[in-house]
């Protein structure tokens, strides 16, 4: 089992012409219960399985788990999710260290932009580039489950 230590912040300027790459994502939710959550994703040709639960209140630390799966199979299980879906693009961000993962959102969370850092633990630092806006870890309105309502 694999955990998932993340930070996630508002972008408040330019920041694509530093991106070394880019994905089209799509996801839907089978569970968006704040303490676990179970999704589908479909990106690019490859379909992913992925449950979350938190390990204690108020960590930023979750148990993760994540499994590709056939993409057909992905594309007919998002049809039985939870109504609603996150379509987004992914920009691949190095900085320092660490790579920021940023979430342009369409469709419904149009205009919503999010760069999202893992971490190996809690207290761990990291360099903050200039485009970085407000930290918005654990404001349970970005969490992307609660972005499909």
């Amino acid at each position: 089992m694999a955990t998932e230590t993340e930070r996630k912040f508002l972008v408040k300027s330019a920041f694509k012409h530093l991106s070394v790459e880019k994905k089209e994502i799509s996801q839907s939710y089978i569970s968006i219960d704040p303490d676990k959550t179970i999704r589908i994703r479909v990106e690019s040709e490859k379909a992913f399985l992925n449950i979350k639960s938190r390990i204690k209140e108020k960590s930023i630390t979750r148990n993760e788990w994540e499994f590709q799966i056939p993409l057909n199979d992905g594309i007919e299980m998002m049809k039985i999710c939870i109504p609603g879906k996150i379509i987004k693009t992914r920009y691949l961000i190095p900085t320092g260290k660490h790579v920021f993962e940023v979430d342009v959102f369409h469709d419904k969370n149009e205009g919503l932009v999010i760069a999202e850092i893992e971490l190996s633990h809690e207290d761990e630092l990291f360099e903050k580039p200039d485009w970085l806006g407000e930290e918005v870890t654990g404001m349970p309105q970005y969490y992307n489950a609660n972005l499909i309502k």
